[in-house]
């Protein structure tokens, strides 16, 4: 075997291990909470800006302490003990800010523990100065900043006299802006449209550096944001890229690639499409054990058969629990009628990119690695690593919801 062939063929076997060594570091994260999202609405009247902001109850946990006896929940004497903590976060990092003058809220109105089902968030809501006319009016969140083990995302909602507008603020995008004026300003209403102290509930989606559909909008800017928001959602999940490199690490044809990952496509739009738009309804605690479980049964797949077949069935089955994965960020977005094509297309085009990639980058090595004699031992290590980490998730994630 010449240097070069010695050279690819040791290339070829580290693809076994290299997914798993990367992901090792950000594995409890990965469990725990390796995505934040919070939901935001804000609606801007000619008397004040509205804000109604929720974030999950781990994500507060890990911004402000509290959890005293370190069960991952705050119980109400913790929460109470650290309102005031919470209040100093949110109002450093929820800003503000009109003709580019930094405004703080002049009255808060809640903030309050909500646990509905399975599900636990802090919510807070807040009166800010009015937009002015013909003055940019800017919110940034810069919550997880500097924090480079969590993905956060903020899903805002924006409403502004009969209009209304979502966007992703994620990654370095973390500012939504609009300048509104003459007939625009006019349309604004005098007072909410809501009782938003009676109503803490509706949460949105957001967006970066931009303005929504009104006559000075960046048209591209709310697809572009769901577009990154896709990219960095499966870049942030372990699960679902584990689950990838345990399909494509077993020994198949050009064919069988394209045809696994062609079912997992259609697959997995089918199901987010259905979970977001609320045909379909199923419970995390039920989608992220089956997860977990889609990566073991393959590892298990890869290591009792040295040559795979039908694997698009298989595949198209899995993604359709890994597609109501997807969605959980978006479930609780109040997108509307209009944009909801738009955003969800978006989103999903952002999770293929990143998916094509792999397989673009993976492909390749992974043809060459089959080439050898070693090869064999070479899927059989990288799939026992792969189920011995789904195995762990299994059990975190199924003890977790119990």
């Amino acid at each position: 075997m010449g240097s070069f062939a010695v050279w690819s063929f040791r290339l070829g076997t580290c693809l076994s291990v290299t997914f798993m060594l990367l992901a090792l570091p950000f594995m409890r994260e990965a469990q725990a909470h390796a995505y934040s999202a919070s939901y935001s609405t804000l609606e801007l009247t000619k008397s004040a800006t509205y804000l109604t902001f929720a974030i999950d109850e781990l994500s507060a946990i890990e911004l402000a302490g509290g959890d005293e006896d370190g069960n991952g929940m705050y119980d109400q004497a913790e929460f109470d003990a650290v309102k005031d903590r919470l209040v100093s976060v949110f109002d450093d990092h929820l800003t503000v800010t009109i003709g580019g003058e930094t405004k703080s809220w002049t009255q808060l109105d809640s903030l309050v523990l909500e646990r509905r089902g399975d599900e636990s968030k802090v919510v807070m809501i807040a009166q800010y100065p009015p937009i002015a006319d013909m003055m940019p009016f800017s919110f940034k969140d810069s919550l997880y900043k500097d924090d480079k083990k969590t993905n956060y995302v903020n899903l805002l909602t924006s409403l502004y006299g009969p209009q209304k507008s979502t966007a992703a603020l994620s990654a370095g995008d973390r500012t939504w802006t609009i300048a509104l004026s003459g007939d625009e300003y006019a349309a604004l209403s005098e007072w909410p449209q809501k009782d938003h102290a009676a109503d803490s509930s509706e949460q949105g989606s957001g967006e970066p550096a931009v303005q929504p559909n009104t006559g000075k909008t960046d048209v591209t800017s709310g697809w572009v944001s769901f577009l990154k928001l896709g990219m960095n959602h499966i870049l942030g999940g372990y699960d679902h890229l584990l689950f990838l490199f345990s399909l494509l690490i077993a020994r198949q044809t050009f064919k069988q690639y394209a045809g696994m990952i062609t079912a997992f496509t259609v697959a997995h739009s089918v199901t987010l499409s259905l979970t977001v738009l609320g045909i379909i309804d199923v419970s995390p605690a039920i989608v992220e054990p089956l997860i977990a479980l889609s990566i073991c049964f393959v590892a298990v797949d890869n290591i009792i058969r040295p040559n795979v077949s039908h694997r698009w069935v298989l595949t198209f089955l899995f993604g359709l629990i890994h597609g109501m994965g997807f969605a959980d960020i978006l479930k609780e977005m109040d997108i509307p009628k209009s944009q909801l094509a738009t955003d969800l297309i978006s989103f999903n085009a952002g999770i293929e990119i990143v998916q094509l990639a792999i397989v673009a980058v993976l492909v390749p090595l992974l043809y060459r690695l089959h080439r050898y004699k070693f090869s064999r031992q070479a899927v059989v290590a990288g799939s026992g690593l792969a189920l011995a980490m789904g195995a762990i998730w299994l059990v975190e994630r199924v003890s977790s919801f119990l």
